[in-house]
């Protein structure tokens, strides 16, 4: 599913709102989510699961094509962990 979709499916369900209303609505959630993120927080919806920064260590990597070593920084990944109802109801059966 993409954001337009979701955009779609949210407004079929709900009539009594536009679809900019609806836009702006699922916009505004993931901004959030990505501000918390950016800030070091973790964001977590009961349910479906937690969003979480995990930290990447500096590390020498290579170059696929010429083999040669790369430099690559430290830096923060964005990591999801799924709730249990999540891996339940993909489990089923």
């Amino acid at each position: 599913m993409i954001r337009s979709e979701l955009v779609a499916i949210v407004a079929e369900n709900n009539p009594h709102l536009t679809m900019r209303d609806v836009e702006g609505i699922v916009s505004t959630i993931f901004d959030e989510i990505t501000n918390a993120l950016s800030s070091g927080r973790r964001v977590e919806l009961r349910g479906f699961g937690a969003f979480s920064t995990r930290a990447r260590e500096a590390r020498t990597g290579r170059n696929p094509r010429t083999g040669t070593a790369v430099k690559v920084d430290a830096k923060r990944v964005p990591y999801f962990k799924p709730g249990k109802e999540l891996r339940e109801r993909l489990n089923v059966g």
